[in-house]
């Protein structure tokens, strides 16, 4: 008797063990939607919260036609699309006219969105730019409307719990007051972000940025309810979780439930913030990969500023080496890449910037980033293919010396021993064979990216 009990009690704990593996795998089931870093352009940093529905288009325009073919996909409006009468420069006016349906959620302002009359929403939007093979994605802050609470509106697919009964004061974002902060234990709380993402499921939505999750508090609860909310709503929807500092602390938890995570705050088109962002990012390069991507946040190159919240309209005011450093940076951590400035501004040097073939391909097919050396304000980080036999090196002059440098390195030191061709990939010069010590003349503030191939006799 006691035998058949315990082959009894073994095979129930072996049903229930494959069981939890596999909700253990179907929670997961989100990395695959970002197998590869995504990429796309977002509206924050050329049009900040005042981005109307012809200037979407536009900018999915000229991705469509121009960057499409290079792998950029995804369209995002960023902050406050929600808001009739906002703009650039100031928030917690006491004027705000928000947009909001019967159950405390936010839908596009219609004077901004003309398409999403008549209770719409930013379906056409979406269709729109699906029809031109790309996607599309929303910001949101985390938490509940205000105005929901100050109303008591209904939390859908509750009985009888309403806006006011689940929401907190407490960790209330510090520099946005739309919402309040969403008592994750409440009941109800779970089923307001579920009815939030079975609408942007049934809009159309791909990806969702949602702000304030990350610093100067890591919102885990809510990150948990956000994650549950978009795994139920079936539609697959990259979730991007900002801004930063995200602390090294919540990486285990940030990377099991976004598939992107801020690392620093706002990167603007200043030099400080590249090196404060190289210093950061140093911390995050072992997270880096399995459909999971610290974010070096925005690309602010281009004309940016045209309504932003940093100074006047302008081209980004990085010199062109600092740009391609920029971009050398993103790309060797693989970090998402999201332009910030109005595509259909380019000029042909950032057109090129982005559309650099062996670049972008570095960016989507390597593995094992790291940080080789570091001597002297020069960065080198490597990382491997994964198609061919063959490797990477950036090397970046984070120096304050403004003298061209003569930099050399040893091969040995990281692990190239013998002969190795190679070839700088923005430069597109011809490969160079060079053995035991590689020796490049390196421009303040410049970079460069090489493709290593050993020689063989």
């Amino acid at each position: 008797m006691q035998l058949k009990f315990f082959h009894l009690l073994l095979a129930v704990l072996i049903i229930l063990s494959g069981a939890c593996s596999s909700a253990e795998k179907d929670s997961q089931l989100f990395k695959s939607w970002s197998e590869t870093p995504p990429m796309g352009w977002n509206s924050w940093d050329c049009y900040g919260p005042t981005v109307e529905e012809h200037e979407v288009k536009a900018n999915a325009d000229y991705m469509a036609e121009y960057l499409k073919d290079y792998g950029w996909e995804y369209i995002v409006v960023d902050i406050r699309w929600f808001v009739e009468n906002d703009k650039a420069g100031g928030y917690n006016q006491t004027d705000q006219r928000y947009v909001l349906d019967e159950y405390g959620r936010y839908l596009p302002a219609v004077n901004r969105f003309p398409s999403a009359a008549d209770g719409m929403g930013f379906k056409p939007l979406a269709d729109y730019i699906h029809e031109k093979g790309l996607k599309f994605g929303i910001h949101l802050m985390r938490g509940i409307p205000k105005v929901a609470v100050e109303k008591k509106l209904p939390v859908k697919g509750t009985d009888g719990i309403s806006a006011d009964m689940i929401y907190s004061t407490e960790d209330q974002c510090t520099w946005l007051k739309d919402n309040y902060t969403i008592a994750a234990d409440h009941p109800g709380a779970q089923e307001y972000y579920n009815s939030l993402f079975d609408l942007y499921a049934s809009w159309g939505v791909d990806f969702v940025k949602i702000d304030d999750l990350s610093a100067p508090i890591y919102h885990q609860d809510e990150i948990d309810l956000i994650r549950k909310a978009i795994d139920g709503c079936g539609r697959p929807m990259v979730l991007s979780t900002s801004p930063g500092p995200t602390p090294i602390d919540a990486a285990s938890h940030v990377s099991s439930h976004a598939n992107m995570w801020r690392m620093v705050n706002d990167v603007w088109d200043r030099w400080d913030h590249i090196t404060h962002l190289y210093e950061t990012s140093k911390d995050w390069i072992p997270y880096i990969g399995d459909g999971t991507w610290p974010d070096c946040d925005m690309i602010p190159l281009g004309r940016i500023s045209i309504r932003g919240e940093r100074g006047k309209d302008r081209f980004t005011r990085l010199s062109k080496d600092e740009q391609r450093t920029l971009m050398t940076l993103f790309t060797i951590l693989r970090s998402p890449l999201f332009f910030g400035g109005d595509l259909p501004s380019n000029d042909e040097w950032t057109r090129n910037i982005l559309t650099n073939e062996e670049v972008l391909k570095m960016h989507n097919n390597s593995k094992n980033v790291k940080l080789m050396k570091e001597e002297d304000g020069i960065a080198f980080i490597g990382s491997e293919s994964t198609g061919i036999p063959a490797r990477y090196l950036a090397i970046l002059n984070f120096s304050d010396i403004m003298d061209t440098l003569m930099v050399n390195l040893s091969l040995d030191e990281i692990g190239l021993a013998g002969r190795n061709n190679f070839e700088e990939l923005w430069n597109q010069k011809e490969p160079t064979i060079v053995s035991d010590t590689l020796k490049v003349l390196l421009a303040p503030h410049a970079s460069l990216l090489y493709l290593i191939h050993p020689v063989t006799e």
